[in-house]
């Protein structure tokens, strides 16, 4: 027994070795331009480990709310579009230099969930270019812009998205 337990150490230490070399070697690439399949396993992985866990106790609020879906519009075009886009409107730039790419949800058909959607909003993702609203947003904002993607963006054609523009952008921070 004694014996097994000094080989497990042994090789705990070598490991722990190994990966400091590799570290301090500057073998391991950092670049944002460019993936690397075992960090983006390691990351997917523990992001949506992570998200599913912290979700089972969010309670959904009734959604589809057309006040509701005004509120998210707002800041999802105040805040959102940057990075995501809408219809009609393309990602700035900065967006095309990310990696993982911030998804475009006006054109997904693999939408979130509600629960998961309002948490990643809330809280952000690390790692990743997506910040956390909480300490700017309350709930019932973040809920907002959850109704307004979830259940009204991927709808909308350009030209409506425009008009809501038109209609609602810049009008007070409800």
């Amino acid at each position: 027994m004694k014996k097994t337990i000094i080989t497990v150490i042994i090789t705990l230490a070598l490991a722990i070795v190994a990966f400091l070399i590799y570290i301090f070697s500057g073998a391991y690439n950092i670049q944002q331009s460019k993936g690397n399949s075992l960090s983006e396993w390691a990351l997917n992985t523990a992001k949506n480990k992570s998200i599913s866990k912290r979700i089972k106790e969010i309670k959904v609020p009734p959604m589809n709310d057309s006040a509701m879906l005004v509120i998210g519009f707002k800041h999802y075009n105040e805040m959102c579009t940057t990075c995501h886009g809408g219809p009609g409107i393309s990602p700035d730039e900065l967006s095309k230099g990310l990696f993982p790419a911030p998804p475009k949800f006006y054109k997904s058909g693999d939408m979130p969930q509600p629960a998961e959607a309002f948490w990643v909003i809330k809280h952000g993702i690390k790692f990743t270019a997506m910040p956390a609203f909480g300490p700017t947003h309350d709930d019932e904002k973040i809920w907002a812009i959850t109704d307004f993607l979830l259940n009204k963006m991927n709808k909308m054609p350009p030209e409506e998205y425009k008009e809501w523009q038109l209609k609602f952008a810049g009008k007070g921070d409800d």
